[in-house]
């Protein structure tokens, strides 16, 4: 047993080590250190293990060194007792873990389950685990070190129990332990995942602990840096620990990053490929696709994974500005048959529509309803600035929109989804800011008040409900609990309300955008996770660095940032924030790496078809698993985000009544 003295509290660590061998279970023991740093146990074992810890003030690097006297196989563990009490603490695993997990289903990993959990390194955007002590405004967190340099990855024979790894590996686990109500750190070598192990959406299984071979004479060398802090609240605890794990890793930008112009001429393809008019709807085929043959389907969707009207703008852009008279034909007979066949006779969009058979819910939704309505004043701002108007659509649109007002909850909430009677059928208010762009954004191109007074609202609830509580939940349609997409739509729609406003009330929502802004940052990868040989994107050079996890139920990267590295750039420049800026550069080289082109498809079949479920840790949809793709994906809405991220100028261009914070295009 070890003690680290901290600038704020005392922490005790506890060691231990379990050997294994071929054919048998696995012995445990406990480890103290002596003066020199060597751990002792009772009995023998096959290894000499030094432990070291160097003091940097608030921070202490933790080494162990094993060497091996014989050969064998082993699995190190270390506990740091925080002495926190766990009832007054919050706790942080970036991409993966905060708060208690509450808001997620028991079948995933939270508090519901287990108050102990230790998990894969490479499910985390950080390898890193922190727990902030919300009485004493308190916080720790301890960062693996060693993945700063790169680092590799070996398959595993089995899911669950010991496992002998084949191979090397430089992923280890981290998590935390509430044994007795006192909260605690920890880590091990290479990983466990305990109490159960979450392999695929909502599926949890028996836990694994692995164990890496060591030769005789050998040594492995293992560095981790323990950090307090002291912060406001939780959510500065989450700003100041991506900053300082920003600072720490320095993700850096691809090289060789395809250029803007070649993804967009790519991206194009899909808009060719895709095109379905077989129906009364005309639309882009991107839901329900396999990746192996990209056959459309008869699936038509306007917003969450289609966004056929949001690619329609970006195929009549693309077309008009390279004077390609089949996309211009293209986008038209979409924009044409939407406005005849895709509304109800209520005024909503028809939003999700199986085609071959006309199928269609009554049930719908605030998120695809406003996704339809931001697609739609997007093309209008470029449409008005071409010198073409469109009344009848500028009707369609405003109908909509009042029905949308209609459903605003005196909160300021929208419900998630409901029927044309106004009947609620899912009152969360998790897809609220998805509204708050085309409120804006209507506000600026009719200059009508009610709708910047309803997006005021939605402000209102925005900063009460999320940002206020550092809760971001339930923005996605197919999940209930904490994810990306809250984050991300949260700061974006802080973002627009900024644009829409003067003064005071302009600088509350920048400073409300930025806090949201690391949230949501705290998704995206800062490291490179590795991969085992045979394992497709390792096999291509895949880099993490950039791409954002999910959701706690849905454990895979993908190319969700839409509008969000424009912001990022836009705050870095409001605020002095060079960290946000440099790191859109990361996203924006990064995201582009997987585009299927006529060099190399990436394992898609079509080119330009964005993959969407990108399955980097032992976790899969139910096929292929880590190092591939799931088999069904829905390119639609990965070739929107990409197009608007590459597309940095619209925000400006949407807001020219009140324009605002800054009139140079960011490139």
């Amino acid at each position: 047993m070890g003690l680290i003295v901290s600038h704020a509290f005392m922490v005790v660590s506890a060691t231990s080590v379990a050997i294994k061998y071929p054919g048998k279970k696995s012995s445990e023991y406990i480890l103290t250190q002596d003066v020199d740093g060597l751990m002792k146990t009772e009995g023998r074992i096959p290894l000499k293990i030094h432990r070291n810890i160097k003091d940097n003030g608030s921070d202490k690097t933790l080494t162990f060194t094993i060497t091996a006297d014989e050969t064998c196989w082993f699995n190190l563990s270390e506990t740091i007792r925080t002495g926190m009490n766990t009832d007054n603490c919050e706790f942080y695993m970036p991409g993966f873990w905060y708060h208690k997990n509450l808001r997620s289903p028991k079948e995933a990993p939270s508090f519901h389950t287990s108050k102990n959990w230790s998990v894969r390194e490479d499910r985390l955007s950080s390898p890193l685990t922190g727990i902030y002590d919300t009485i004493n405004k308190k916080g720790i967190s301890i960062l693996r070190l060693d993945h700063k340099s790169g680092g590799k990855d070996c398959l595993s024979q089995n899911l669950t129990g010991e496992v002998l790894l084949t191979g090397k590996t430089s992923i280890g686990s981290t998590g935390f332990d509430n044994e007795n109500g006192d909260a605690s750190l920890t880590v091990s070598f290479p990983y466990r995942e305990t109490p159960k192990r979450y392999i695929r959406k909502l599926q949890l299984i028996n836990p694994v602990i692995a164990f890496i071979k060591i030769n005789k004479g050998d040594t492995i060398t293992l560095n981790w840096e323990l950090r307090y802090s002291d912060n406001t609240d939780y959510s500065d605890f989450v700003a100041d620990t991506w900053s300082y794990t920003y600072d720490t890793f320095h993700p850096a930008p691809l090289k060789d990053a395809m250029s803007h112009t070649d993804a967009k001429k790519y991206l194009s393809h899909f808009f060719t490929n895709s095109y379905v008019d077989d129906y009364n709807l005309k639309y882009f085929s991107g839901v329900e696709m396999r990746t192996d043959d990209c056959i459309n389907t008869p699936v038509y969707q306007i917003g969450f994974v289609g966004r056929v009207l949001l690619n329609a703008y970006n195929a009549l852009e693309y077309g008009e500005t390279h004077g390609d008279k089949k996309l211009l034909d293209i986008a038209s007979g979409i924009f044409n048959s939407v406005l005849e066949h895709g509304f109800t006779p209520e005024g909503y969009f028809r939003e999700n529509v199986r085609l071959n058979n006309n199928e269609e819910s009554d049930v719908m939704s605030i998120r695809r309803q406003s996704e339809g309505a931001y697609a739609i004043l997007s093309w209008l701002n470029y449409e008005n600035g071409m010198g073409r108007k469109h009344h009848e659509w500028e009707s369609r649109i405003k109908k909509l929109l009042d029905n949308i007002c209609s459903l605003q909850n005196s909160d300021g909430s929208f419900p998630r989804k409901f029927k044309a009677d106004k009947t609620n059928v899912d009152a969360s208010g998790g897809s609220t800011p998805s509204a708050t762009l085309p409120l804006t954004m209507a506000y600026d191109y009719f200059g009508d008040l009610k709708y910047i007074e309803s997006a005021r609202k939605t402000g209102k609830y925005l900063e009460n409900e999320f940002i206020d509580k550092a809760d971001y939940f339930s923005s996605t349609l197919d999940a209930n609990c904490e994810d990306k997409e809250a984050s991300l739509y949260a700061s974006t729609a802080m973002y627009y309300l900024a644009n829409v406003t003067k003064g005071k009330e302009k600088m509350h929502y920048l400073n409300l955008c930025k806090k949201a802004a690391y949230f949501c940052l705290s998704w995206y990868y800062m490291w490179d996770v590795p991969f085992a040989p045979g394992q497709m994107l390792g096999d291509v050079g895949f880099k993490s660095r950039g791409w954002g996890n999910v959701s706690v139920e849905n454990n895979h990267i993908d190319v969700f940032i839409f509008d969000f590295a424009t912001v990022l750039k836009k705050l870095s420049m409001h605020f002095s924030e060079p960290r946000f800026s440099d790191f859109a550069q990361v996203i924006e080289t990064s995201m582009l790496q997987l585009m299927p082109t006529d060099d190399n498809m990436y394992d898609i079949a079509k080119a330009g078809y964005y993959p969407e479920v990108v399955q980097h840790t032992t976790w899969d949809y139910g096929k292929n698993g880590k190092g591939f793709y799931n088999d069904i994906f829905a390119p639609g809405w990965t070739v929107a985000s990409l197009w608007q991220m590459l597309s940095p100028e619209r925000i400006d261009n949407c807001f020219k009544r009140n324009n605002t914070l800054s009139n140079n295009q960011i490139k």
